[in-house]
């Protein structure tokens, strides 16, 4: 606790300091510490949606810009040098919040900048819970372009929940067909032709 309060304080000096707002949900391990202080300092100086954008801008980001990924992930980068760039980049080039900016930095100087992705994820995760929402991501091989195709499986996604479904779609040649869809990290379904050949490789394997 006392660990997330320091990184709260270092999020906004400004936030008051005697009690991390508890997000409404759980988070464990290095991500959760991180993003259980990071919804406490936006929450206080009332930054959920702004963090969220940015956070959403980063993901994206690392996802489809290979030199952007490398330059934040690579540790051999001088942390201080690796500090400068990122703020200036992160404040005049995508406009983030000064919370955003923070959580870098603290995640620069403690090594940390491999948990990104995953702070982004819980982050996304406990926004849409204080919504009463479930994030869900559809992932196919190829882009699902009919409307009436991808209203048909949104339709059929929605009977799992109670709740307002947040259905994001991306693509991944390497599963070949089929579907992978993972509700929040909570239920994770595989109905990718990769994963049945993968299960027919393992039984073809087996010793008889």
């Amino acid at each position: 606790m006392a660990k997330a309060l320091g990184v709260a304080r270092n999020y906004a000096t400004q936030a008051a300091a005697s009690k991390l707002v508890k997000p409404p949900i759980d988070l464990f391990g290095i991500e959760g510490r991180y993003t259980n202080a990071l919804y406490s300092a936006a929450h206080k100086t009332k930054n959920l949606e702004a963090v969220e954008t940015d956070l959403k801008k980063l993901g994206k980001g690392l996802e489809s810009d290979p030199k952007f990924r490398d330059f934040v992930m690579n540790p051999l980068i001088n942390v201080n040098q690796k500090k400068k760039m990122l703020s200036e980049m992160l404040s005049s080039k995508m406009k983030v919040n000064e919370l955003t900016i923070n959580l870098l930095g603290v995640l620069a100087e403690n090594g940390k900048l491999k948990y990104l992705p995953n702070i982004a994820r819980a982050y996304a995760k406990v926004m849409a819970a204080s919504r009463g929402e479930v994030n869900c991501v559809v992932i196919s091989a190829k882009p699902i372009t009919d409307e009436n195709q991808r209203k048909e499986l949104e339709s059929a996604l929605k009977g799992f929940t109670k709740k307002k479904l947040n259905v994001e779609m991306k693509v991944d040649p390497t599963i070949i067909g089929g579907l992978v869809i993972d509700f929040g990290g909570e239920h994770y379904v595989d109905l990718s032709i990769k994963s049945k050949l993968k299960m027919y490789t393992d039984l073809i394997k087996m010793p008889v």
